[in-house]
């Protein structure tokens, strides 16, 4: 990290180096800490608050001493930018660095380790000084497949979130390759933005942020408008879209835990309902929002007589069917697969269960179990003629995937046995080559004895 350049630099006391070249990057401008750049980066952004950062880094106390090197572990060190996650000062200096600058840092105590220090290495009331190259930078991924990602600008206050259900009130600018194509103040419940025509993805975003927050969130399509695109928007297919969204002010709903069971057998009416009306929509994933708050309302619920046990089953397996049927419009088989399994935990016969369940398993190609569950659909509806076709594609599938295993091995062991031929001629020839050896070694041991009987006779 260091040139010769910057030897000059690195031999000067750090309170000469900082007094004369280092800008004080802190928001309050108390001169905490200090900067002077030794290696321009990038042009090009800075890390965000949220933001995955990696980076080298050397850290010393103010008279020289080392006390930590990521560059002698041999491995950058990585953290989320802003997140408390390294002290103060290292937030603050990489966060106005460029993608490949270098610098060095100037850090009072109160920008690291304060009063009490980091004993033993680091004594109270220390100012310390790094050497950071900062390598790499990503926003925060917010889901499991990556579909959405965020940088926060501007962070928010406290640590109060909107929960499922809540009322938010929003600013948002909506972007597709530059395009401006949406921008609007607008106030939607969490779990149910595209009545308002606002994406999943930022719908999804509103539970991981604080009031007076303001990040851009990167959607991919699932997340945005999807292989159908927005004709109001301009947007076509599989476009993948850029939200700047500030959350002005929210209103919590209710939890779980505060609603009675009058009030969640309330709810799961309405959410059902705006399920079904998402799936006939096309819109699978909005209608996974609604089906899964029936099951966090009824799944730990228990009826006080048999009728109202009997009304929060209904519900609750109607709820877990709807999500398999959602599941396998996203191809989502492991999930169908789960949701049926509940299903059946409540009701063995339930014959739409099993049909799901084995649908998944087709495509899965688990054409066993698959026919397995046919068959038990079978057993509890003869007439289920799409269970019938569904046995025979299984058994189809299953001789052809016989036949191609037949292929392999045969295949397999044809070329054992061509290889085995070919050992077998190589080691014959080894052995024909031996013999001629081991003739040839014999003629020579008995020349070698004549030779000597002849030497022994002679005066």
């Amino acid at each position: 990290m260091t040139t010769d350049k910057d030897q000059s630099m690195d031999d000067q006391s750090p309170a000469v180096v900082f007094a004369a070249k280092g800008i004080d990057v802190t928001p309050s401008r108390d001169e905490g800490v200090l900067k002077v750049v030794k290696n321009q980066g990038e042009d090009g952004d800075r890390p965000m608050i949220g933001d995955k950062v990696a980076v080298h880094y050397t850290g010393k106390l103010i008279n020289g001493k080392k006390f930590d090197s990521s560059m002698e572990r041999k491995k950058p060190f990585t953290f989320s930018l802003g997140k408390g996650q390294v002290i103060k000062g290292l937030d603050i200096g990489v966060s106005s660095m460029q993608r490949g600058e270098v610098c060095m840092l100037l850090c009072k105590p109160a920008y690291a380790y304060g009063s009490a220090g980091c004993p033993p290495k680091i004594p109270p009331n220390a100012m310390l000084q790094f050497e950071v190259e900062l390598l790499s930078f990503q926003g925060e991924v917010l889901t499991d497949d990556g579909g959405i990602t965020r940088r926060i600008k501007v962070k928010g206050e406290g640590y109060n979130n909107p929960n499922d259900g809540s009322t938010v009130h929003v600013h948002l600018e909506g972007r597709c390759e530059e395009r401006l194509f949406d921008s609007r103040d607008v106030h939607f419940v969490v779990g149910e933005s595209e009545d308002m025509g606002v994406p999943l993805g930022v719908d999804r975003a509103m539970e991981k942020m604080q009031k007076g927050e303001c990040c851009m969130l990167y959607l991919k399509p699932k997340y945005g408008f999807g292989k159908e695109g927005r004709a109001q928007y301009k947007i076509g297919p599989n476009s993948d879209l850029v939200y700047e969204v500030t959350l002005n002010n929210f209103q919590k709903a209710k939890e779980s835990w505060e609603l009675d069971q009058k009030e969640k057998l309330k709810l799961s009416a309405t959410a059902k309902q705006k399920g079904t009306q998402y799936f006939k929509a096309g819109r699978y994933l909005q209608a996974v929002v609604q089906y899964q708050r029936v099951v966090l309302w009824l799944e730990m619920e228990f009826g006080v007589g048999k009728e109202e046990q009997q009304k929060l089953q209904d519900f609750l397996l109607a709820a877990q069917l709807n999500l398999a049927m959602c599941y396998l419009k996203l191809r989502e088989y492991a999930l169908v697969v789960e949701n049926c399994n509940k299903v059946i935990e409540l009701d063995e016969k339930n014959e739409k269960a099993l049909y799901r369940r084995g649908k998944a398993r087709l495509f899965r190609n688990e054409f066993s179990l698959a026919m397995s569950d046919f068959k038990l659909v079978l057993q509890v509806n003869p007439s289920n003629r799409a269970a019938r076709d569904q046995v025979s594609i299984c058994q189809r599938n299953i001789r052809e995937h016989h036949e191609k295993d037949k292929k392999i091995y045969a295949n397999m062991f044809q070329k054992f046995a061509e290889r085995d031929i070919k050992a077998g001629k190589g080691k014959r020839r080894r052995g024909e080559d031996s013999g001629v050896m081991n003739e040839n070694h014999q003629v020579a041991i008995k020349r070698r004895r004549r030779s000597q009987d002849h030497g022994q006779d002679c005066p």
